[in-house]
């Protein structure tokens, strides 16, 4: 089954083909650096990381590109208001460069903790500030863009195909909705690729020289400007949360587009937000979590991991603390029958879990069905420990090693204890320590049953 993959901008599965053959171009939008990534922004991220494996598993070499964006995003969707980036400055008294390191540091080291692979590149806005000001330029003398008093703004009337990803029209795009009232601009909807230093921006810290005088990009040219350098005009894949959809998507489609004449991405993939304890994250509702507040309460970044990997990334997943107690069990079971896998190898048919790995990657290739593809997964647990003739443990193992390289949550070391074999040893020394020799005698012979013999010392 060849893998199909839902594209946002024509809201259907579609069979998924690379512009060159074995090669995939992808560009994530990555943080914004002003404060530490939150569960929300890692969901995304971690959706990213999902399709880069999987398409790594069927044979693909992925070229990743995820940017970094330290200054031109403005808390305000309609190009008002303070840079996100300055606005934490002023708050934390650092100056805007020391907030986007001390941020972006912590994002790495949050990436890595939750085993999000390298991308090939992570790019600063403010270290391609030059080549975003001579795509702006490009973008005037083709007729797309044009100044005003306060910057310089993409025409979206001379973009006819502007609302192709989102589904908004230019008629229903009435001032005061997302967008800002600025008279200056031909069209509410016209967004913006410079900012000048003068009236709101007038103290702006980070600005640099251009020919509309001292200002900084706007947020949605960055992304156009860094993807095209480092992946070519035509991306096969790009990624965000669906909150990103519109306007920073769409606006990239729009310059792209108009700048080069071509189309810009075959496959616009999005994940859903997802939900805490059925309500939207805020900090007002004391539900926004980092995951450094998850490990606080003594959980393990690849619960989480696993807990937004196995929900469909096309689904409003729900976060609680049970879904990430449910996520560590479903970990440690898997570990355990590994375990069991390493320290008492058996032979059977080699082709014994054939019919797993067709039916694993059928789920997988069908718009990364993760919930049926992990189904499958324990079904295979199940059936080996029902009746080891029909396997090969050297087999089985060979596949969940395949399985891991996707989910990336398992070891494959020998002696691994995993968290519920040390809470069951834990248990079992209690319960000697308490003279309770018929429980420790239970628990012993459930550990021999895994292949793990204990020796004791005197109680």
């Amino acid at each position: 089954m060849a893998f199909q993959i839902y594209n946002t901008l024509t809201n259907k599965k579609e069979i998924f083909k690379s512009i060159k053959k074995d090669e995939v171009t992808m560009y994530n939008c990555g943080p914004t650096v002003y404060s530490t990534a939150h569960i929300g922004n890692f969901a995304s991220y971690l959706m990213a990381d999902l399709i880069r494996r999987y398409l790594e598993y069927k044979g693909y070499r992925v070229k990743q590109v995820m940017n970094i964006t330290d200054v031109g995003h403005l808390v305000s969707d309609a190009d008002t208001g303070e840079d996100k980036m300055e606005k934490a400055a002023r708050e934390e008294k650092l100056d805007p460069n020391a907030i986007a390191r001390k941020y972006e540091e912590l994002f790495h080291k949050d990436r890595k903790k939750l085993k999000i692979k390298d991308a090939l590149v992570y790019p600063r806005a403010t270290e391609h500030v030059e080549e975003q000001i001579e795509k702006i330029k490009i973008l005037i003398e083709k007729g797309f863009a044009y100044e005003t008093t306060d910057g310089v703004y993409f025409d979206v009337s001379k973009f006819p195909e502007y609302g192709k990803l989102s589904g908004n029209k230019l008629e229903d795009l009435k001032a005061g909705s997302r967008v800002d009232v600025n008279e200056d601009k031909k069209h509410p909807a016209d967004f913006a690729l410079w900012k000048k230093c003068v009236g709101e921006n007038e103290y702006h810290v980070m600005k640099w020289n251009s020919p509309w005088g001292e200002g900084f990009p706007g947020w949605h040219v960055e992304c156009s400007v860094m993807s095209m350098k480092y992946l070519g005009e035509t991306l096969d894949i790009h990624t965000g949360g669906e909150d990103n959809i519109f306007p920073h998507h769409e606006c990239e489609i729009a310059q792209s587009e108009s700048m080069n004449g071509k189309k810009f991405v075959n496959y616009w993939i999005h994940k859903r937000h997802i939900l805490v304890d059925g309500e939207k994250m805020s900090k007002s509702k004391g539900n926004f979590y980092t995951l450094a507040d998850l490990e606080k309460k003594e959980f393990s970044p690849l619960a989480f991991r696993y807990a937004i990997m196995s929900v469909h990334y096309r689904q409003q997943a729900n976060f609680s603390f049970k879904s990430l107690e449910d996520a560590q069990k479903s970990i440690d079971r898997l570990q355990e029958f590994v375990h069991e896998l390493m320290s008492n190898p058996f032979r059977g048919p080699s082709e014994g879990g054939d019919s797993y790995v067709e039916k694993f990657e059928a789920n997988m290739d069908d718009d990364l069905n993760v919930s049926g593809a992990l189904g499958v997964v324990f079904d295979l647990v199940h059936e080996v420990r029902k009746n080891k003739s029909k396997f090969s443990s050297e087999e089985v193992l060979k596949f969940l090693k395949k399985v891991n390289s996707i989910f990336e949550v398992l070891v494959f070391e020998e002696q691994v204890v995993s968290k519920g074999i040390k809470k069951k040893i834990e248990e079992r020394e209690e319960a000697r320590k308490n003279k309770d020799f018929k429980t420790a005698d239970r628990i012993r012979d459930e550990l021999l049953k895994q292949g793990i013999e204990l020796k004791d010392s005197a109680v």
